[in-house]
């Protein structure tokens, strides 16, 4: 349960964190696709204006909090492997969901890499102990039937781009179960701190290999990709703490609908029949995966 029950507030920040999160793909789309002569910007360089932006957007956070002794950051032993670790899983799923948004249809990278809730309840079962029943299967079933719609492999329709947003999802949620443990001896801005810090040192580092000259407009995108999610994450930060998961993660989701809108706005891209029939059954698993997790 949360500290103060307010829906509609809930409401409006998850709304608001969905569109951003959108446009962290929108901008990743943009960075990879060749536009105007400008280079194209290898995923890895993406990953490390997310992290680095990200950053110092924390940072300066933690710096103006440091003024007063009620909101400054209080430092608790740091566990740099748990730390190493999901830093490792978050910066390649990132890489991954921003390699896969420059090479198919926003909507299809963006649901296939929903399935990381699905993940982490597998994971769970295996790594925490924590119990799987029956209807947890059917819903995990329901979301990678989702999957292999709009993967459609066998078929000429197949794309190798939607196995780089299926590792996504596999990371992603691989990533929040170390994110449960540490929650549990960490505090939440620690965390955040920590793991854009590691996570820009490690990414930097690989994308130095693929760096290119950014054009102007382009680094202004990376550095909105950084300062874009850190305002996304607080967004559903605030929305989880005013209302109960089951009430506000569904409208989450809302951000294919966001994507939907982006990517034919700007690209003149729209979703096919396949992409929305497995949208749908990955929501469905997801919103049952959700109801049993309540019970």
């Amino acid at each position: 349960m949360t500290e103060i029950q307010n829906l509609p507030r809930a409401l409006q920040f998850m709304v608001a964190a969905s569109a951003l999160v959108a446009v962290t793909t929108l901008l990743a789309k943009y960075l990879g696709t060749p536009t105007g002569g400008d280079l194209v910007i290898h995923p890895f360089q993406q990953s490390a204006g997310r992290y680095v932006f990200a950053f110092f957007a924390i940072l300066c956070v933690v710096v103006a909090a440091s003024f007063s002794a009620k909101t400054r950051l209080k430092l608790t032993p740091i566990h740099w492997r748990l730390h190493t670790l999901r830093s490792t899983l978050g910066g390649l799923g990132v890489t991954c969901i921003f390699a896969a948004a420059s090479r198919m249809p926003l909507a299809d990278a963006t649901a296939i890499s929903f399935l990381n809730p699905i993940v982490t309840m597998a994971l769970a079962a295996i790594m925490l102990g924590e119990s799987v029943g029956i209807k947890k299967w059917v819903a995990a079933g329901l979301a990678l039937t989702g999957a292999m719609i709009i993967l459609r492999p066998g078929t000429s329709a197949f794309q190798m781009a939607g196995l780089l947003a299926l590792a996504a999802a596999f990371l992603t949620g691989f990533e929040a179960i170390i994110v449960k443990k540490l929650s549990r001896v960490e505090g939440t801005l620690q965390i955040l701190l920590v793991n854009n810090a590691i996570a820009s040192v490690g990414v930097l580092f690989i994308a130095m290999w693929f760096w290119v000259a950014p054009s102007a407009a382009q680094w202004g995108a990376l550095i909105a990709l950084g300062f874009v999610m850190v305002t996304a994450q607080a967004f559903f930060l605030s929305s989880m703490r005013r209302a109960d998961a089951s009430f506000v993660m569904p409208v989450f989701y809302s951000v294919l609908v966001f994507v939907v809108i982006y990517d034919f706005a700007l690209f003149g891209a729209w979703p096919s029949m396949f992409a929305v029939l497995g949208s749908g059954f990955i929501f469905l698993g997801a919103m049952l995966l959700l109801k049993t997790g309540k019970q």
